[in-house]
């Protein structure tokens, strides 16, 4: 006989981001929720894009019970370490929670983002880690409350997307497309 145990519900509003400087290094730590207030406290993220081997990248839309950025269109996977895990641990979690795959992953860049949701009311203020993948095999099982919807793209659609309806985008998904894609070439 098989016992199964039901998963544990988590407030992903109350798990503690790490809190960074200007240069990227740790300086503390707070929950989600905090972190998120107007103005925004500047915080450890990570955003995953995977490819597949045609060079589509897959995207989800993101949840309308997302406490940021509701329903907009985002890269494959986005979270938070918790302070001092790995990010790229932390990222293929996070791929596993929200869309049952796993892949090899590789950090390819950083950058520094900080955008309002209007919507919401809340605020991004990250040091945001841009890790890529490929995924040769296994179909995207998304998690309904985390993804809404998904979809792969080739870039260069992306990218006329995005110049052709920004709103409908999260604001970080560009620098994360363009740092993915850059990575993911120079890595070949």
């Amino acid at each position: 006989m098989t016992e199964t145990l039901a998963q544990p519900l988590t407030d992903r509003e109350a798990l503690p981001v790490e809190l960074v400087d200007e240069a990227g290094r740790a300086v503390g730590a707070c929950p989600v929720s905090e972190a998120h207030q107007a103005p925004g406290r500047l915080h450890r993220a990570f955003s995953v894009l995977l490819f597949d081997p045609d060079g589509r990248v897959l995207l989800q839309q993101r949840a309308a019970v997302k406490t940021r950025f509701p329903l907009l269109w985002a890269n494959t996977c986005c979270g938070h370490p918790a302070p001092g895990e790995p990010v790229l641990a932390a990222a293929a979690v996070r791929l596993a929670e929200e869309f049952g795959l796993a892949t090899t992953l590789t950090e390819v860049g950083v950058f520094r983002y900080q955008a309002q949701d209007n919507v919401t009311g809340r605020v991004e203020h990250e040091w945001d880690h841009v890790i890529v993948g490929v995924l040769d095999a296994g179909m995207p099982r998304p998690d309904p409350a985390e993804v809404a919807a998904y979809a792969w793209i080739q870039p260069d659609e992306l990218r006329d997307a995005l110049a052709d309806d920004p709103a409908s985008y999260t604001p970080w998904l560009a620098d994360v497309l363009e740092i993915a894609d850059a990575g993911r070439k120079t890595a070949r």
